[in-house]
């Protein structure tokens, strides 16, 4: 873990404390002179910046009201003996085993010890300490007050910390989860207010990556509050913006009393950035929950980035081999391209998950990989193709799985598949194995059509492009005979949106 730099104004952690923050402390005694004296004693009491609330309860019974309320209880001092012999042993069972309060410090002050011989209800009752009334000098009370502030502190440091890395762990696992950088971006802003405990309004926060040679002012912005992701460096604050350039140029996580800025580097050669922003002082444990979650992140990014790399380069593969493919019959290898982002959308629009259709976009591409066996007279040949030719073209379906038949990859398995059963027609009449209907698989009947679509609009050895409308009047005819119903009608219907792709990538 990287070291805190410390700023001129860092300020000791008893000073950071909120303004009008108090300790709170439950009196149960049935004398009033007893809750008069202990004001006293204690008036003028502060630990850590915080002074003392008393909470005053004259029997047992009106203690459990009060305690039913959920304050936030630091110590409860209670008497033995009240309404009954045993009333305040009774309202510890209360406390610990009832209500389930932990937490609190309880300390017994009792005037009559006989009543409650010290060894065996220390032993037999979850208490912190045991005292005599008599014993309790004003010295001796503050120093019992001390230790036992001292104990809740430590036990609210512990149980803010397990929180905190419980939702650090919750926010990890929704790193993993993120397929882009800008999904990314957005989990780190809804998770640091979760794992601080605030609401947007009480916090800032910006995420930043570089590259660990490059120039400090060369950081890329993730994130940042009231923006959209990924946007430009200029909407930061000029104070944001050079502590992040510090933090590059130092190479580790800096603090002040309301700022934190965490640096991590990544073994890719990568740093990742946080900065937050308290609207009152930051605490100890809040940098301590910020740096492990800051650390997360960068570990998250650096995962995130690799999983990108290897989809960008399975899907670069994949328009490599089915371009190698079109470039040996002669056809433009932007119709792989058209053909992955057609049967993406349509897998969309008919509703498959985000998943499917990216496998589909990253497999449809190799769907005439068979083609690479097909000799090439007949590949390339200008007219049209005799009965033993078109025999020899068919094969290349049945081709094409068996070359991709046996991965265990998820994308090449789909490519498998639709290679298989994109020349399948709806009504039965396709080849290779006449399969109709919902027996050929959504994969094979969404790149059938995105390929003939593509096919019938773009030159080819054997003809010149079809006009749209020509094209358009083919796919409604085959409605029910070649292609699906629905994916017809959700074609025609959303016809401008494959329009608009078929722009995008130009032969």
């Amino acid at each position: 873990m990287n070291d805190f730099l410390f700023s001129e104004d860092a300020i000791e952690e008893s000073d950071a404390q909120a303004p009008h923050a108090f300790w709170d402390i439950l009196v149960v005694d049935d004398e009033d002179d007893i809750h008069q004296v202990t004001k006293l004693v204690l008036s003028g009491f502060t630990f850590e910046g915080k002074t003392l609330r008393f909470h005053h309860a004259y029997s047992a019974q009106a203690a459990k009201e009060l305690l039913r309320q959920n304050l936030d209880f630091s110590v409860g001092l209670i008497d033995v003996v009240m309404e009954t012999s045993h009333a305040g042993l009774e309202l510890i069972k209360f406390i610990r085993d009832d209500i389930n309060n932990h937490d609190i410090r309880l300390i017994l002050r009792t005037g009559q010890p006989g009543e409650a011989p010290e060894e065996s209800v220390i032993r037999e009752y979850d208490i912190n300490d045991y005292k005599n009334k008599t014993e309790l000098t004003a010295i001796k009370m503050k120093t019992l007050l001390y230790s036992a502030l001292r104990a809740h502190r430590d036990i609210q440091i512990i149980e803010r910390h397990k929180k905190g890395l419980e939702k650090i762990i919750n926010a990890s696992s929704s790193f993993l989860k993120c397929d882009s950088v800008h999904e990314f971006a957005s989990t780190i802003l809804s998770h640091v207010t979760n794992v601080m405990g605030l609401d947007d309004t009480e916090i800032y926060c910006a995420a930043a990556v570089n590259q660990q040679t490059s120039p400090a002012t060369d950081f890329k912005l993730l994130a940042a509050s009231g923006v959209e992701p990924e946007s430009n460096t200029n909407i930061l604050p000029d104070d944001v913006r050079q502590l992040f350039v510090e933090a590059h140029n130092r190479k580790s996580s800096q603090k002040t009393t309301r700022d934190y800025i965490g640096y991590f580097p990544t073994q890719a050669g990568l740093e990742t950035m946080l900065y937050v922003r308290k609207g009152s002082f930051l605490e100890a444990t809040d940098y301590q929950l910020l740096e492990f979650f800051a650390n997360n992140i960068a570990l998250a990014y650096d995962n995130l980035k690799l999983r990108e790399m290897m989809k960008e380069s399975q899907k670069e593969l994949s328009y490599i081999l089915g371009e190698a493919v079109e470039k040996r019959s002669k056809e433009t290898g932007s119709h792989v391209k058209r053909v992955a982002h057609y049967s993406e959308l349509l897998g969309k629009l008919y509703g498959l998950n985000s998943f499917e259709c990216e496998v589909i976009k990253l497999a449809s591409p190799l769907h005439d990989i068979g083609k690479i066996s097909i000799p090439d007279h007949i590949l390339n040949k200008p007219g049209k193709l005799d009965e033993h030719e078109w025999a020899i073209m068919q094969t290349h379906a049945e081709i094409g799985y068996d070359i991709l038949k046996n991965s265990n990859n998820e994308i090449l398995k789909c490519g498998s598949m639709i290679a298989y059963l994109h020349h399948e027609k709806w009504d039965g009449t396709g080849y290779p194995n006449q399969l109709a209907g919902e027996d050929i698989h959504i994969v094979g009947r969404i790149t059938a059509l995105a390929d003939v679509f593509d096919a019938l609009g773009s030159d080819r050895c054997y003809k010149k492009a079809w006009p749209l409308e020509d094209v358009l009047d083919l796919i409604k005819s085959q409605s029910g005979k070649q292609f699906e119903p629905k994916l017809v009608d959700i074609f025609i219907n959303n016809l401008v949106l494959f329009l608009e792709i078929k722009e995008r990538y130009p032969n």
